[in-house]
């Protein structure tokens, strides 16, 4: 039986995200590698690992599925947690998908995340989306997530002067 925990507002995505990679008692340097659309997901990742930062693991992002063009996510001091530098050799312990692969228009299927992750046999997955992404796409028929982070962001409220 799965359990599911409600949580609320930034602090309810990043504190089960820390908890949860805490739980897997990853030693420094180890490496978690996030995969999602440059742009749209990166300053999700980023927030993501702004939240590790203090576990001293190796940081990575890959943009789509593309492991070739990984790089090595960095806390720059007074900016933050940045995808800057190549990284050489991806071994993870732990691999975050992003929803905005399953999100329309996204040259992404479910199946190639799939023969990803089976590069990676043994991995802890983890799926961060927003708004039941994965869900809305059909992907958690193909993907099995350990662990599933799913955010509301709705309503988006815009105020303007007249």
């Amino acid at each position: 039986m799965a359990t599911k925990e409600v949580f609320h507002g930034v602090p309810g995505i990043l504190r089960p995200f820390k908890e949860l990679v805490e739980s897997k008692g990853l030693k420094k340097g180890e490496q978690i590698v996030y995969y999602g659309v440059p742009g749209t997901c990166t300053p999700f990742v980023e927030l993501l690992g702004f939240a590790i930062r203090s576990l001293e693991l190796e940081q990575v992002f890959v943009p789509m599925v593309d492991e070739s063009k990984a790089k090595k996510i960095d806390n720059v001091p007074d900016v933050g947690m940045q995808a800057r530098i190549a990284s050489i050799n991806l071994k993870p312990k732990v691999i975050v998908v992003m929803g905005g692969l399953s999100m329309p228009n996204v040259p992404v299927k479910a199946e190639q995340v799939k023969t990803v992750l089976d590069k990676h046999p043994g991995v802890t997955v983890i799926g961060v989306c927003f708004m039941r992404m994965f869900e809305k796409a059909g992907w958690l028929n193909t993907i099995s997530f350990d662990c599933l982070i799913d955010a509301n962001i709705d309503p988006v409220e815009v105020t303007k002067k007249s």
